[in-house]
């Protein structure tokens, strides 16, 4: 009997299998809508306006009318000594942030999973996390009553002891360490609570079988959770790298606001300069110039730290 072959069947064309991966995924597209609309029309939209870092902006000829000065507005940055600064302080403060701030969420976080009592394992949650919820405004309120000059809590009580006033507005050295623990006091709650949520996926039985064979507290926390929160915290270093760049507006700008002279050496970012420019010196070229750099170098930053990832290993890479 001739032998039938079975007809191959072709793959469908390129549209055709477009549509298909669309109808099956409609639901998660769907899902994720909302953010691509968001970043379309807040991130991709506003795009061509980098034209305005090349520029000297005049308010009546527009962005694009207005004349080219090529590079001038990023050589005035450097002459002048402004772009060493803001970049020094603004990296600075984050590898500050991210090394403090990641060490004490790893530290509490491994202290509540230390923790027996239920309830007071929720209760320190619960008062850890609280200052998230707590605006920036306020936090700004409390620590201009406590270090103001006049009416400072602070000076209230060196003046009550015979003590010579405090001027902390002036003082550019001490805001580093208050701007550093502020972010800290009100970061530390929400990042553990991460860090917890990591070592609660963890099997316990490796932890109870090491217990068994003699291991302490220390020993188990060494060799078993910390290993355990290796992707977490490589993940969470990542995604801080990619802003690295990028400080902390609502923080510097209610604790020292943004035309305090006397602390930009050691609390001048690049946020709080382009803030500066746009709305005391209207200067937009100059702020779009720096905001550009920030850009910039901010995705070399991120390319790079994923690719030194990748190297070491390449499980732990974002892309």
């Amino acid at each position: 009997m001739p032998i039938q072959s079975t007809p191959v069947q072709s793959s469908p064309p390129p549209a055709r299998r477009w549509w298909l991966r669309f109808k099956n995924n409609r639901t998660l597209l769907l899902m994720c809508l909302p953010a691509i609309i968001f970043f379309f029309v807040f991130a991709y939209i506003p795009m061509p306006g980098l034209y305005l870092a090349f520029v000297r902006y005049n308010y009546t000829a527009g962005i694009f009318k207005s004349p080219f000065v090529g590079f001038d507005n990023f050589k005035f940055l450097v002459l002048t000594g402004d772009l060493w600064r803001l970049t020094r302080n603004t990296v600075l403060y984050n590898l500050a942030f991210i090394l403090c701030g990641n060490f004490l969420q790893i530290f509490v976080a491994l202290l509540l999973n230390e923790i027996y009592s239920r309830w007071f394992k929720k209760t320190a949650q619960t008062i850890m996390f609280l200052p998230h919820f707590i605006s920036f405004v306020l936090v700004g309120l409390f620590a201009y009553n406590f270090l103001s000059y006049d009416f400072g809590v602070l000076n209230g009580i060196l003046r009550s002891f015979g003590y010579e006033p405090v001027k902390a507005y002036s003082n550019p050295v001490i805001w580093k360490y208050i701007i550093v623990a502020t972010y800290l006091w009100k970061t530390t709650g929400y990042g553990s609570i991460i860090y917890f949520a990591a070592i609660m996926n963890l099997d316990m039985e490796i932890v109870e079988a090491a217990h068994i064979d003699g291991a302490n507290a220390f020993q188990r926390i060494r060799y078993i959770i910390i290993p355990w929160l290796k992707p977490t915290f490589i993940i969470l270093l990542l995604f801080s790298l990619g802003a690295i760049m990028r400080g902390n507006f609502e923080l510097f700008f209610n604790l020292v606001g943004a035309s305090n002279s006397l602390l930009y050496e050691s609390t001048d970012i690049i946020e709080t300069f382009v803030f500066r420019s746009l709305m005391t010196n209207f200067n937009f070229s100059m702020g779009s110039a720096v905001s550009l750099y920030q850009s910039f170098f901010g995705l070399i930053t991120v390319l790079t730290a994923n690719w030194l990832v990748k190297k070491i290993d390449p499980e732990y890479g974002l892309f």
